[in-house]
C-alpha cells in the first residue's frame, strides 16, 4: 500500500503561515508578560523579576519569531506531516510552562533579606527615633493641654541631636537592626517560597501571601521592636514624652522585662504589630506596582532604574502611610505603656481600647502623630531594601 503524499502546496505552505501568525497575535508581547509578572510579585523583588524577565525572551515560542522563521518553520514541520523537529520542540513552549525559574536556597534567602533591610536600618533610623517621640507626644491629651517638644520631622532631629548628640538619632539601632534582620529576613523568605510554590500565581495570592508573610515576620520578631520603642522613647527628662523605662541598653531591656513580666511580657504590644505590618504590607503591595507601571509608561526615566523605583515607592508611600499610621501610633503606645503588679497595661487593656480612648482624648488625628517621618521613612528604606537585596540574590546565583 502506497503512503500519501506528505508534499504540500504553496497554497497550503501560506494557509499554514497565517495561521502560525495569527496564533501569534494572541500571545502577549515581552512587555506584557513583563508587567504582567509585576503584578504577581512583591515590590520588595521586582527587580530580581524583571531580570528573570528579560532572560526568558529567549525561550519564546512563535510569537517572538519573524515572518520569514514562520514560513521556514511550517515549510520543515510540514515536510515531516506535521512532527516537529527536535530542534524546536523545546522553543515552542513559554519558559512559564517549563517550571518557575530557579530561586535561592531559602536559607540563604532568608539570610540575604535580613542583611539588606538591616542596612537600609541604618540610614532610617532617624527618622524612626523622631517617629516614636512625635506618636507619644501628648499622649491621652487633649491638644493645647500639653507642651509641645516636636513640632515637624526636621525641627524634631535638631531638638533630638542638640541635646542627646548624634549617637541619639541612633537610640534603638541594636534592637531595630535585630527586629529588621528577623522580621524582614521571615517575610522575604516566606514570600520568596509562596512565590516558589506558585501561590503568588493565583488572583490575590501575592496579596494574601505578602500579608501573611508580614504577620509571621512581625509576630517572631516583637520583643526586638518592644525593645526598640523603649530605647527610642528614653531622653532627658526637657524633651521626654511618654513613659521612661530607663534600660541601660538592649541585653539589660530583655533582662529587665523578663524578670518583671515573664516570657509572655516580651511578646507585650504584639496585637497591635500584627495588623500594622498586614495593613502595610497589603497597602504596598497593592500600589507598588501599579505605581511603577505608571512611571514606566510615563517613559520619564528608564523602567528598571532605581529613580522609577524611587518615584513609584514614594508614590506607594502616600497610600502606606495613609492607611497604616494609625495602627503604627496605636502599636507604639502599647508597646511603650507602663505595666502594674499584675502584668498588666496601665494605659491601654489591648488593641481596641487603644483605639477608641485616643480618639476620645485626642480626636481622630491623635491617630495620625508621626505621619511624616512614616512617610519620609518609607521611600528610603524600601528601595535600599530592594536594591541591597537584589544584588545580594545576583552575587548568590553566580556563585552556585
Amino acid at each position: 500500500m502506497v503512503a500519501p503524499s506528505c508534499r504540500m502546496t504553496d497554497k497550503e505552505v501560506i494557509k499554514s503561515h497565517n495561521r502560525e501568525s495569527s496564533r501569534a497575535q494572541q500571545y502577549p508581547s515581552v512587555t506584557e508578560e513583563k508587567h504582567a509578572a509585576d503584578k504577581l510579585h512583591s515590590p520588595l523583588i521586582f527587580l530580581f523579576t524583571d531580570k528573570l524577565i528579560h532572560k526568558s525572551t529567549n525561550c519564546m515560542d512563535h510569537s517572538g519569531m519573524t515572518s520569514a522563521q514562520l514560513l521556514k518553520t511550517s515549510t520543515k514541520e510540514s515536510a515531516f506531516c506535521g512532527q516537529p523537529s527536535h530542534r524546536m520542540a523545546s522553543p515552542a513552549v513559554p519558559c512559564s510552562v517549563l517550571g518557575p525559574p530557579p530561586a535561592v536556597w531559602p536559607p540563604l534567602d532568608f539570610a540575604l533579606g535580613a542583611l539588606a533591610c538591616c542596612a537600609a536600618c541604618v540610614f532610617t533610623n532617624p527618622l524612626e527615633v523622631v517617629k516614636t517621640r512625635l506618636q507619644l507626644q501628648g499622649e491621652l491629651r487633649a491638644r493645647g493641654s500639653y507642651q509641645i517638644h516636636y513640632r515637624g520631622v526636621l525641627q524634631a532631629l535638631w531638638v533630638v541631636g542638640r541635646t542627646d548628640g548624634l549617637r541619639g538619632l541612633q537610640k534603638g539601632l541594636s534592637a531595630g537592626l535585630i527586629y529588621q534582620g528577623v522580621m524582614n529576613g521571615v517575610r522575604l523568605g516566606s514570600y520568596s517560597c509562596c512565590d516558589a510554590l506558585g501561590i503568588t500565581a493565583f488572583h490575590g495570592g501575592s496579596l494574601l501571601s505578602g500579608a501573611g508573610a508580614g504577620a509571621l515576620g512581625a509576630l517572631i520578631a516583637s520583643p526586638a521592636y518592644l525593645i526598640k520603642t523603649h530605647l527610642q522613647a528614653q531622653t532627658v527628662d526637657a524633651i521626654a514624652v511618654g513613659h521612661q523605662h530607663n534600660h541601660l541598653g538592649v541585653s539589660d531591656a530583655f533582662v529587665t522585662i523578663y524578670r518583671r513580666e515573664g516570657l509572655t511580657g516580651l511578646w507585650r504590644g504584639v496585637n497591635g504589630a500584627v495588623p500594622r505590618v498586614m495593613v502595610g504590607s497589603a497597602a504596598q503591595l497593592a500600589t507598588f506596582t501599579s505605581a511603577k507601571d505608571w512611571v514606566s509608561h510615563s517613559q520619564w526615566f528608564n523602567a528598571n532604574g532605581w529613580l522609577t523605583a524611587l518615584i513609584a515607592a514614594s508614590i506607594s508611600g502616600v497610600a502606606v502611610a495613609i492607611t497604616m499610621t494609625p495602627f503604627d501610633v496605636i502599636s507604639t503606645r502599647l508597646y511603650n505603656q507602663p505595666v502594674d503588679e499584675f502584668r498588666k497595661g496601665r494605659l491601654y487593656h489591648g488593641f481596641t481600647d487603644c483605639l477608641l480612648k485616643v480618639c476620645q482624648a485626642e480626636g481622630l488625628l491623635g491617630l495620625y502623630k508621626g505621619m511624616g517621618p512614616v512617610f519620609l521613612r518609607l521611600a528610603p528604606h524600601t528601595v535600599l531594601s530592594m536594591l541591597f537585596w537584589d544584588l545580594m540574590r545576583q552575587q548568590a546565583v553566580k556563585d552556585k
